[in-house]
């Protein structure tokens, strides 16, 4: 077992018995019993920590021992901090407690009268041994044990002292090291006694005490069942001290499983058979804020440092843990407006409590612009075909609150995207951990996915407003609510406005050159351990208010779950998605199947547009050398026979199947913005055809 020096015992003191001259009656003096005799009572008795006096453990005396000392927090966290995470600060064993102090001591006295055996020499050196003819247990008063259990325990802890054998006084105090050491008595004294038969040795044992009860103190975060159940099966028997042991790593180890600074700093025996037993927690008592440079040196920051202090789940009066304080890291860090974060647990003066301080280093420049690029999965035509460039201006830390503000711009080859997005990402004065975020957007996209046709491109656009609500409900759930208004509406390629396509379907659901409507907006995110391939699942739901009788009215739900398995070197990863429209809707707002993230082997939206629709996808993934990846795949995707309950049937109207499925084969590689993906599949159809993307499939 490891040591723990923070674990303090109340104890009686040792007790030497005078010497007093001897006097023998009934039968003549044996030399050799008189130099044992002299030896073993000048021998101390030999106690340890719950050695009872009057029925009370007394504060009689202590070792100048650093076990003795009262478990400090303070002192337990810098331990904590300098020593290996693998090593309990606060374990404690047996061998190394105040007990073994006693040992020492009955060493240095044990011939203090200096008088040498007269008995033969049988060893080697100067150690004499003398022959002992009977050993015997007895309790304090020389009398038989009332358990006979008990007495068992103490003859099976002898090692040396055995009936006709000859000792030496070192190994008769080792004797009572161990009987002592069994955990089952308080003290053991060993007395010679001559008899006819030879020299008897006695070793006149106290016993623990019966435990009947417990008295917990200082303890504010440990379980009392954990505590109830380490004690439970010791109730109504012997006090064992090594069982004590093994009690006071467990306590120990469940603090520092969980990170935790606390740890059992003292224990007594009381009259009737009770237990006191101290725990010492180190609660926090402040929490502050200091902001580096990336030299090291303090400097201004530009954050409030209340911004910070309300992203931290440690808050002050509870007991500091590792395992918070490194989530609470993770959460400062992931705002988005600073470099690198730590915590500093420090002494809080002579209170035991620790004070918190966080480090922080703030990024240079809480704005800026920023450039990019990207491809679109709905272009599949044309010498720059899906090639998007992107630019914006935005600031991440607005009034030094994390507020973000972002302007950007996105154009294509048909695509155009003008965005202006304000984010608060936990609004004041709320304790939920609530966001707000307002977009107004004015967007141009593909329309032929829905309705491709030989004639010329087609684009729809769309004017939007809204605002939504965010914020966690549970561990890993998510909840958004909002209300976003959207005009939408149909364009050739000059720019003019249409109502129908090549095929004479409508492209608004009003039959007018746009369709308003005025969505409210719900939806929950679950999301695993946040590891590619990890559980995930969305279900969001769309309702149309009819605020005016021109504005439309329908209610889309759409879900989409994914769940990633390890199977040896390999991960199979299963994904799931499908919906619903019911009432008035465009036929642009359709649900689209076939592409990259739908059913691989056909071009995008070739399978179908419908209601309804439900797609699954097998994978199995496997590495091949360094961050590459090999990948198996299967798609099947379905419109539920609702392409022709479209406005307009324009799946119809152009031949698409509805229904199909594609396999394949791929690779994987790594890179910040997540997998890159390069497949090749097969459709039923018996043509294939590559896909690139970027990302795990929706």
């Amino acid at each position: 077992m490891h040591q723990n020096e923070d674990v303090r015992f109340t104890s009686s003191s040792i007790k030497l018995p005078q010497f007093t001259p001897l006097t023998l009656h009934h039968h003549t003096l044996n030399p050799f019993f008189t130099n044992l005799h002299l030896i073993l009572q000048n021998f101390p008795k030999f106690q340890h920590p719950f050695h009872r006096n009057g029925g009370i453990s007394q504060n009689l005396s202590k070792f100048t021992h650093p076990f003795h000392q009262k478990f400090n927090p303070q002192n337990a966290i810098l331990q904590f901090l300098s020593k290996p995470r693998n090593i309990n600060p606060f374990s404690w064993s047996l061998s190394n407690t105040p007990l073994l102090c006693c040992a020492s001591i009955a060493l240095a006295q044990s011939n203090l009268d200096g008088t040498p055996l007269s008995g033969p020499k049988t060893g080697s050196g100067n150690e004499e041994r003398v022959l002992i003819s009977e050993v015997l247990v007895r309790n304090k008063d020389g009398e038989e044990l009332e358990r006979k259990d008990l007495e068992s325990e103490a003859l099976n802890a002898l090692k040396a002292c055995r009936p006709n054998s000859a000792l030496t006084v070192r190994e008769v105090q080792e004797d009572v090291h161990r009987i002592v050491a069994s955990g089952y008595f308080c003290s053991c004294m060993p007395v010679a006694v001559d008899t006819r038969d030879g020299i008897r040795l006695v070793f006149q044992v106290e016993p623990n005490q019966e435990f009947h009860g417990l008295v917990c103190e200082g303890a504010s975060v440990l379980p009392a069942r954990f505590i109830e159940d380490s004690f439970r099966d010791g109730y109504g028997k012997i006090v064992n001290i090594k069982r004590l042991d093994e009690i006071i790593s467990s306590i120990n180890g469940w603090y520092m499983e969980r990170g935790l600074f606390g740890a059992v700093s003292g224990i007594e025996m009381l009259s009737g058979g009770m237990i006191r037993l101290e725990v010492s927690e180190a609660e926090v008592n402040n929490i502050t804020i200091r902001f580096l440079d990336k030299t090291g040196e303090p400097t201004v920051g530009k954050t409030r440092p209340e911004t910070i202090l309300r992203q931290l789940t440690t808050k002050k009066g509870q007991v500091y843990s590792m395992l918070q304080g490194k989530r609470d890291v993770d959460t400062v860090l992931a705002m988005g407006i600073m470099e690198d974060v730590s915590i500093i647990p420090q002494p809080a003066g002579d209170t035991g409590k620790v004070d918190l301080v966080m480090n922080v280093v703030e990024r240079k420049s809480g704005g800026g612009i920023s450039a990019g690029g990207g491809i679109s999965s709905g272009i599949t035509g044309g010498p720059l075909a899906g090639l998007i460039g992107s630019c914006a201006i935005y600031h991440k830390n607005l009034f030094g609150r994390n507020q973000k503000l972002n302007l950007s711009l996105e154009r294509g080859q048909i695509d155009s995207i003008f965005r202006i997005n304000y984010t608060d990402p936990w609004i004041e004065g709320d304790d939920k951990r609530t966001s707000r975020s307002i977009m107004i957007q004015n967007s141009r996209t593909p329309g032929t996915l829905v309705h491709n046709h030989p004639g010329g491109s087609l684009t729809i656009g769309r004017v939007t407003a809204g605002i939504e609500y965010s914020r966690p409900f549970r561990p890993k759930w998510n909840g958004t609510a909002g209300i976003i208004f959207q005009r939408a509406g149909a364009r050739d390629d000059k720019g003019n406005p249409i109502i129908r396509d090549y095929y004479s379907s409508p492209l608004t659901a009003s039959g007018n050159t746009h369709d308003d409507m005025l969505l409210a907006k719900l939806e929950t995110v679950y999301t695993g351990s946040g590891d590619p391939g990890s559980s995930v699942f969305v279900f969001n739901m769309d309702q149309g208010l009819p605020v005016w009788s021109e504005w439309l009215v329908f209610n889309r739900v759409n879900a989409r779950a994914r769940k990633g398995l390890v199977l040896g070197p390999m991960r199979l990863l299963l994904s799931f998605s499908g919906g619903h429209v019911v009432g008035n809707f465009p036929p642009h707002e359709a649900f689209v199947l076939g592409g990259t993230n739908s059913v691989r082997g056909y071009e995008e939206g070739t399978v179908g547009s419908g209601r309804s629709y439900a797609v699954g996808c097998g994978e199995i993934s496997f590495p091949l050398m360094g961050p590459l990846e090999g990948a198996v795949f299967a798609d099947y995707g379905t419109d539920l026979g609702s392409g022709p309950s479209v406005p307009g049937d324009p799946a119809g109207a152009r031949l698409k199947p509805g229904s199909g499925y594609g396999c394949g084969v791929g690779i994987r590689v790594e890179s910040p913005l997540g997998p890159l993906r390069l497949e090749y599949a097969f459709n039923d159809q018996r043509t294939g055809r590559f896909h690139f993307g970027v990302g795990l499939r929706n």
